[in-house]
């Protein structure tokens, strides 16, 4: 009588913690269903999503469900004033976006999860929102995608 016994470990040096069985990703596009639409947000905030992964992974892309699978849609692309003079203008606007994001993970279901992401960033009020939106834009894009990778891919 032949006796086996296995066991299943996963390590990174970069945090990146992904089952070994996990080899495909598939990214949906993520429409802008905001109030306020910013033309090229979602093919901004969808590619940067799938770098990403690319980037930071081995995983391969799959056109359709792979084993891990990233849905949503980016639910909030506003700019207020965050910051009111004596005078009652406006010294520092906030630029917002909010993304939802499903995840599922197709070999461990336990990790999926389907929850709202939001990231803002203040400008100087003086400054047109024209002049300084794709700068502000790229960096929320970046950190939304950080926090989203985070949370599927790195367990600390």
């Amino acid at each position: 009588m032949v006796s086996t016994t296995s066991c299943k470990i996963s390590y990174s040096f970069s945090g990146v913690n992904i089952s070994p069985e996990v080899l495909t990703y598939s990214v949906d596009y993520f429409p802008n269903r905001a109030a306020l639409v910013q033309a090229q947000l979602s093919q901004l905030f969808t590619e940067a999503l799938m770098d990403k992964i690319q980037g930071n992974t081995s995983l391969d892309l799959s056109r359709d469900g792979g084993d891990v699978q990233f849905s949503g849609e980016i639910t909030n692309y506003e700019t207020r004033p965050t910051a009111i003079t004596s005078a009652e203008t406006a010294a520092r606007n906030r630029l917002t976006i909010t993304v939802r994001v499903k995840y599922v993970n197709v070999v461990e279901p336990d990790l999926d999860f389907d929850s709202s992401f939001s990231r803002y960033e203040e400008y100087d009020a003086s400054q047109n929102l024209n002049d300084v939106e794709d700068a502000l834009i790229t960096l929320l894009v970046d950190d939304l995608v950080e926090d989203i990778f985070n949370k599927a891919f790195i367990s600390w």
